[in-house]
């Protein structure tokens, strides 16, 4: 094992994110992040369609789905296999993929409240490579709201900070009338990631 791997394995056995996810029954720690996001911003009422992009091993569903309720719709969408949380319909592949869309947005029975992308693409270790490919599905999230999204609805996304930021940001501004940044605690201090919630989706703004 590598040094950064066992680095990484002494972070990751001694994170209290990752001990109160296995406590608690959550698939992964990034389930706090969208938790902690949500008692601020009371992203997830009752009843709430949510389509979850990138969604595997399922942790940020999970919590959509407990939230919205029975009376809620959560479809997930991920290029890898995942056994779907309890009240969630899971659709394998790619969002970019017209036919995934489609089938979301009949998941949906029409288009959704809210829009999550936790997405990260696999990491090649060049810093400005894997900047420009994570923006890339980032600006992807943002195109797909316009398909997805009701008038009046919100993505919450996440970005790194680089040279992409600014642009991912105006775009944002364009597409809705709030934007606002959002670092929750257990998204770890050193890491470049941080998340954009957008609401208020403009009805004029389509392409």
């Amino acid at each position: 094992m590598s040094h950064s791997s066992r680095r990484w394995l002494q972070r990751h056995v001694s994170d209290p994110f990752v001990r109160r996810a296995r406590e608690e029954g959550y698939r992964s720690r990034a389930a706090f992040k969208l938790l902690e996001i949500d008692a601020r911003d009371k992203l997830l009422p009752s009843g709430a369609t949510v389509i979850d992009l990138g969604a595997a091993p399922g942790g940020w569903s999970q919590v959509a789905a407990a939230k919205a309720g029975a009376g809620g719709r959560v479809i997930a969408i991920d290029l890898l296999a995942m056994v779907p949380p309890p009240g969630v319909h899971f659709i394998q592949g790619s969002f970019l993929d017209p036919a995934v869309r489609g089938a979301a947005l009949l998941a949906a029975g029409g288009r959704a409240d809210l829009v999550l992308s936790d997405m990260m693409p696999n990491v090649s270790g060049i810093a400005s490579a894997d900047q420009a490919r994570a923006a890339e599905l980032v600006h992807e999230a943002i195109g797909f709201c316009n398909e997805a999204l009701k008038p009046g609805g919100a993505l919450l996304v996440k970005v790194f900070q680089g040279g992409e930021f600014a642009g991912i940001l105006a775009e944002l501004r364009h597409a809705f009338a709030s934007v606002q940044t959002r670092k929750p605690a257990a998204s770890r201090g050193e890491s470049r990631e941080t998340y954009l919630l957008a609401r208020q989706r403009k009805q004029q703004d389509s392409r």
